[in-house]
Formats: structure tokens, sequence, C-alpha cells
């Protein structure tokens, strides 16, 4: 391998912080995954320490750098978990602990301020009815600066993990349209508009660059792409790449996409401005594998263990009916007050049902998304691309496919995200002309979930339950929050 054929690719995830080499031909040639705690507290506070996230992020590349030289990366691209909020001083440092996107403690801010902007504005403004809800920027800007009135003044920008930790790395300040969803427009420029709605905001927001750009490079001198948020770059790396691909990503939460320059403003879905030659529609679900995350602790098992035991029952058992909105729900119906719930439990059902049940529920959210997201391209699937950790479990990828009715083709690399960096780097320093023929050499396929047709039926009427269920345990749920 001659000089400057590597690309870094580095995914700062809700749990971890997944990092690989890769060459020029889209091979893996090394990966590491390291993972740190989130602090979840009362009043729906969900919080990490973005010390954390440098620390892993400055071993994994030092641990790199004793294996490969750094003069033979072309180029490294990060990507990261969004609607999570790092308020910095001057010098860059934290104010306060990360606010991340499952935070819901600026709920009463949300609502105030997505009660100024009608859907009419929405939609000329960002190209999408985009609801302000709890994770939103303004929300925790608006919140800090009544709650944290002492870390607002001080706040010289409120930056994305991503942002936050190239500048760690890089001592550059820059950030991308895409990944600011909800306070950038259709032109690719912050909304004026919008932002004025928290006086102070524009003052705090770091400057845009198109996500393929050289920002700067490392203190090793790998050069870094501004790159883009976890959920788009995953998309594109699990394959939407090409007008009409759709893709299920699958890690803390549901991520269900499609390209397509096709608007038809369908409600709950983001779509995302045009880059790198793509129009992305996407729709985020709060809840996929933290679901099982969730489970597995309460249960003592492992997630081998909680598959094993979903393998073991026959498909025709019935199990309850799990509803994963334990902290919420994002696409398609951005609210925050929703809580889960297993509904339908009998004396006989053991864990294994209750883990079927997660795995289903986990399922019914996402083909919520993916019909609002067929419906917001104007199309429907024939096929899904998948992949993310979510996939790892056979049992879970074929429960996914009879909920969907869609065949559904794994990435061998279930990693997209970290696929997807490596196509920004490998687009950034000139060795591919676009993502579509950048990720073409990355996109190898290990399994296909066949739906079972016989289920088709069963899962049509759960479907319909679930909805049901959703509409009827909100009230219940507004109701157990007043206790």
């Amino acid at each position: 391998m001659g000089v400057r054929e590597r690309y870094l690719a580095i995914d700062l995830g809700t749990t971890s912080v997944k990092a690989g080499v890769f060459s020029s031909d889209g091979t893996l040639l090394a990966h590491v995954r390291q993972t740190y705690p989130t602090h979840r507290s009362e009043g729906g506070r969900c919080e990490q320490d973005p010390a954390d996230w440098t620390r892993l992020i400055d071993k994994a590349v030092n641990g790199f750098h004793q294996r490969f030289a750094p003069e033979t990366f072309a180029a490294g691209a990060l990507t990261s978990q969004i609607n999570t909020h790092v308020f910095v001083g001057r010098d860059g440092a934290p104010l306060m602990p990360a606010i991340l996107w499952q935070d819901t403690r600026a709920e009463a801010e949300a609502a105030e301020l997505d009660r100024l902007l009608s859907e009419a504005d929405k939609i000329a403004w960002l190209g999408a009815p985009i609801p302000i809800d709890a994770s939103h920027l303004l929300a925790r800007m608006l919140w800090t600066k009544r709650h944290r009135p002492d870390v607002w003044d001080r706040t010289s920008h409120v930056l994305l993990p991503k942002d936050y930790a190239l500048l760690h790395l890089t001592g550059a300040l820059a950030t991308d349209p895409l990944s600011n969803v909800g306070v950038v427009g259709v032109d690719g420029r912050y909304v004026e508009n919008i932002l004025n709605l928290v006086p102070g905001a524009t003052e705090r927001m770091a400057p845009l660059c198109p996500i393929t750009d050289i920002m700067a490079s490392t203190r090793q001198g790998v050069p870094m792409a501004v790159a883009t948020l976890d959920g788009w770059v995953g998309l594109m790396g699990t394959g939407a790449c090409a007008e009409g691909s759709f893709v299920y990503l699958s890690g803390t939460s549901e991520i269900l996409g499609v390209a397509s320059r096709t608007v038809t403003h369908a409600p709950g879905i983001i779509v995302f401005n045009e880059a790198g030659g793509l129009k992305l529609h996407a729709g985020p679900t709060q809840s996929g594998g933290a679901s099982q995350v969730w489970f597995a602790d309460l249960a003592g098992l492992s997630f081998e263990a909680l598959a094993a035991s979903v393998a073991a029952l026959p498909s025709s058992r019935r199990t309850p009916l799990f509803l994963p909105q334990l902290a919420g729900e994002r696409a398609p119906i951005w609210n925050a007050g929703l809580r889960g719930a297993f509904l339908g439990l009998e004396s006989g059902m053991g864990t294994g049902d209750l883990a079927k049940a997660v795995y289903e529920g986990v399922a019914l959210s996402a083909r919520h998304v993916f019909e609002a997201v067929e419906a917001s391209a104007g199309q429907q699937a024939e096929w899904v691309a998948c992949g993310g950790g979510g996939f790892h479990a056979d049992p879970w990828g074929q429960i996914r496919a009879d909920v969907l009715g869609k065949p559904m083709k794994r990435l061998a690399i279930t990693d997209t995200g970290l696929v997807g960096a490596a196509c920004i780097a490998a687009v950034a320093a000139g060795d591919a002309t676009t993502l579509w023929d950048a990720q073409r050499a990355y996109a190898r396929f290990d399994t296909t979930f066949e739906p079972n047709h016989a289920l088709r039926g069963r899962y049509d009427d759960l479907f319909g339950i679930y909805l049901d269920a959703i509409e009827a345990h909100e009230a219940i749920g507004n109701r157990l929050r007043t206790l």
C-alpha cells in the first residue's frame, strides 16, 4: 500500500466511540469500540461527560498511529450523535455536562417555541414541517438561559459532539448544515427568523461548512473532513446513495430513510437539504437498541441470551405487546410525553416471551416510521438495506423483515457509521468523485432476511393494535406523570 491510501473513520455514538481504519478498496484494517456512561436523573435529564468522548477518541487514534503512520492517511472523518449539545466557554471547555438527545428537560420550552412557528413557516424555511421538540437546539438554549443563567452568560458556542471532538483534535471550529436540523434552511444557511426566537442564539452558533470539505488536520497531520451527523452518515453508509434506495439503521434508536428528490411534506419525517449529491428523507425513533439494553439489564441476560430465548419460541406463539416509548418518541409522532408499556401479559409467559415482545415492539415502531418515510418520498420500497449493531441478532433481523413485510439485506460491516465516515473521507481526499462511488466499494451483504408471508396478516393486525395502544396509552401516561 502506497502513501496516503488509508482513511480514518470515527463514530461518536450514544453509548460508545467506534473507530476504524479503512483501505482505499473498502477493507476494514483495524477496528475498536469503547463504551462510556450515560447519567440519568429525575426531570428527564440524560447527560454525558464530553471528557469521556475525547479520552477514548485519543486512545483510539493513538493506537492506530502505533500501527499505521499518520502520513499514510489520506483523510479522516468523524461523525456523531446529534441533538446532543455541549455548552462551551471561550477556551472550548464544557461549562456543564452534555445534554443528550434523549434528555426531555426542555419539553416545556420546546412546546412554547413550537407554537410560535406555523407549519407553513417550517416548510418555507426548513423544507419540511420539522417540530421544535425537547431535543431541539433552541429548546436547550432557552432552558439553559432560564435555569442556568450562569452557564448561558459564559457560553461562547453550543456545539454538537462531533464539532466539540473535532475542535479537540484539530483546534478548528466548524459545523455543517445537515447536523443543524431545525435551524438551517433550504438554502444551507442559518434561519435567522428561527434563531431570533431565543435572543443570543445566533452569536453562539459555529460557522457552517460543507460536509466533504477538509476543515483542518489533527496534531498528527491527518486531514479531517467536516462530516455530519451519525444518522445521515449511517444511512449513506448503509446504501442510501442512489435515488429510491431504502435503508434501515439500528443502533440506540432505529433510523429509517430513503434517498429521493421527491418531497411530499408528509408530517413527522425529516427531509435533509441536498448534500454530497444526496437528498435523504429520514425518521429516527427514540428507543430501538436502547429498549434491548433496558430489558437485558432488567432480566440480567446478555444480548446473545435474549436472542437465543427468542429463537427458541415458535413463531405462532402469542406474546405481549411492547410499547418502546421508554423516554418519549421521535418520528413520526414527536411526543416527548409518551411512555412504554407491556400489554396483554399472562401468567404463563416468561423471559423469552417478553424479549420477543421487545423485538416486535421496536420493529413496530420502525414500521410506523417506515410507512411515513415512504409517504414522504412518494414511493414504496422493494427491499431494504440494513445495518447497525441492532442487526447482529438474526432473530431480530427476521422479526423486522416480517413486521415490515420487506426483504432486508444486511451489510457485512454492521458499523455503517464507520463505512459512511470512510466514504466522506475518500471524497474529501479527492479519491472518490461521489459518495455513491465510494460506498459501492463497501456495499457487501452477508445475509438477506426474507419476510415470512404467512405472518403478514398477524403483523398487520398487531400494527393496528400498536397504533391504537399508543393513542390510548398517551392519556394514561399523562395521568400517571401527575401522581
